[in-house]
């Protein structure tokens, strides 16, 4: 039972400094935009588009003749 004496004001001391924590992210605009940065996760500046790994083409005088 003594032990309620010590665990009581120490879990509410806890809680009061997450709530705190949470109150602060709220203030300093952490939660203003969600989708943007979801979004700015998935794409990275640096990304070049992926080659295509399609054959060479043919220099025109090489070409296959129009089909009719």
């Amino acid at each position: 039972m003594e032990d309620f004496l010590y665990l009581v004001p120490i879990a509410l001391i806890l809680g009061l400094i997450g709530l705190g924590a949470f109150m602060w992210t709220l203030r300093s605009g952490q939660y203003d935009d969600l989708d943007g940065a979801a979004e700015r996760v998935l794409f990275d500046g640096d990304d070049r588009p992926i080659r295509d790994e399609a054959p060479p083409r043919q220099a025109p005088d090489q070409a296959d003749p129009p089909k009719p």
